[in-house]
């Protein structure tokens, strides 16, 4: 007798299968006839694994308008407001926005995210909060969190000492940003140095890398060959990565292969790289967007981050990450029927690769899943439909009534109309 069973639903790969769960693991995926203390009739619509995030900034979330609005809409006014912001807001204020957050995640089907924390204030109330946040939603909701100098790491006094406390209060993954150190020498430099603590340490690593117009910031070169030294390999990714999209190709020709032989993975994030990049272009206008499908071709691993929702760097957002893959499609030009697909695969199974997760459709897998009102991966990218049902850990933790609609015109009899076959 499983805890809970699946029946019917159509798996990412077109496969009909029904999926029993007991405890917080999937038991069995097949025609499955054992009862079941809870059914989920998932007949006719997509099963698939949770949706994941691999680039966010929870201690800011749900911030829009605080201390103000971003006039300019631009990267570093966002950081200066930011650097406000983080001097203010309590850690109470910090958990209640970061919780309410989590709660629209686990609404969207959104069960794991990797959040980025400011190390830079000494008081380091931010990972305080987000320490507070990871041990309240840990029952429903895999939350990693980073210690991240947004200042740079040399750049403050003690922006390396508190990087080091924050590893040691209990955040998970070394950070950092080497291309806001006051020279090319020194975020080179820091690059090094958080290489060396993240492998003593046996910690994964993720750096805000090369976020910026520039096509001579080329930091993700060192740290492809930090990565290389120090056998980090898939532990480490480059998020952001948008000066690739402005460098020579030739440059790139070499740098792709680099990053193929390190293991590492990458991290772009289509809403805010389009949103903040190419600020002081008039025409053509670049979007930033990393080399996606380049990267892809040469077996790097890629996944779709959101990065920012309603803070002072974003005004919009809804932790929906299939309204991430489907910007990311649009600008990535991943057109193809197959290309679309990467994409749905790129917010699931990928983005919970490059996090270590064991999440998948597979007996053993933890039982973590969504239901959603589309037929095929695809299908949902176009509708970004409701979330039928959400399990997390084996337990039904969100549901919501199909949305359906009764069509009445003039001339043709009432019908219920659904947008997917």
């Amino acid at each position: 007798m499983f805890d809970l069973l699946v029946k019917g639903g159509r798996l990412p790969d077109g496969t009909v299968a029904d999926i029993g769960i007991t405890g917080d693991r999937i038991a069995a995926v097949g025609r499955l006839d054992a009862p079941a203390a809870q059914v989920i009739d998932a007949t006719g619509d997509l099963v698939a694994p949770p949706f994941v995030d691999p680039h966010f900034h929870m201690d800011a979330t749900l911030s829009y308008g605080l201390p103000r609005v971003n006039a300019s809409g631009t990267l570093l006014e966002g950081i200066n407001l930011w650097g406000e912001l983080r001097d203010i807001a309590t850690v109470d204020e910090m958990v209640a926005r970061a919780v309410t957050y989590c709660d629209w995640a686990v609404s969207m089907g959104l069960l794991a995210i990797r959040t980025h924390v400011d190390t830079t204030p000494d008081h380091l109330r931010g990972v305080e909060a987000m320490l507070e946040v990871k041990a309240r939603v840990a029952p429903y909701l895999d939350l990693q969190l980073v210690a991240f100098p947004q200042d740079g790491l040399y750049r403050t006094k003690t922006g390396r000492e508190n990087v080091l406390r924050a590893l040691e209060m209990g955040v998970d993954v070394v950070g950092g940003i080497p291309h806001f150190e006051r020279t090319m020498e020194e975020g080179a430099e820091s690059l090094r140095d958080l290489a060396r603590i993240a492998a003593d340490r046996g910690l994964m690593w993720d750096v805000h890398c090369d976020e910026t117009d520039d096509p001579m910031s080329r930091h993700v070169e060192t740290m492809a060959r930090e990565v290389t030294r120090h056998g980090l390999g898939g532990r480490a990714a480059g998020s952001h990565l948008t000066s690739m999209h402005s460098m020579d190709n030739y440059y790139v020709s070499k740098l792709l292969p680099l990053i193929a032989e390190s293991g590492m993975t990458a991290i772009p994030n289509p809403l805010i790289n389009i949103t903040l990049q190419g600020r002081h272009d008039t025409y053509p206008k670049r979007r930033g967007l990393t080399r996606v499908k380049e990267m892809q071709a040469m077996g790097i691993p890629v996944g779709w981050g959101q990065d920012c929702v309603l803070d002072p760097w974003y005004s919009l957002g809804t932790a929906d990450m299939l309204d991430v893959a489907f910007m990311g499609l649009h600008v990535a030009q991943m057109t193809h029927p197959s290309e679309m697909a990467r994409c749905f695969t790129m917010v699931t199974e990928t983005n919970a690769q490059i996090m270590g997760l064991d999440y998948g459709l597979r007996p053993g897998c933890v039982a973590s899943l969504v239901v959603l009102d589309a037929a095929t991966p695809v299908e949902a990218l176009r509708l970004r439909p409701d979330r039928l049902a959400v399990v997390s850990k084996g337990k039904l933790v969100a549901t919501r009534a199909r949305n359906d609609a009764r069509l009445t015109l003039p001339g043709r009899p009432d019908r219920m109309t659904r947008r997917h076959a």
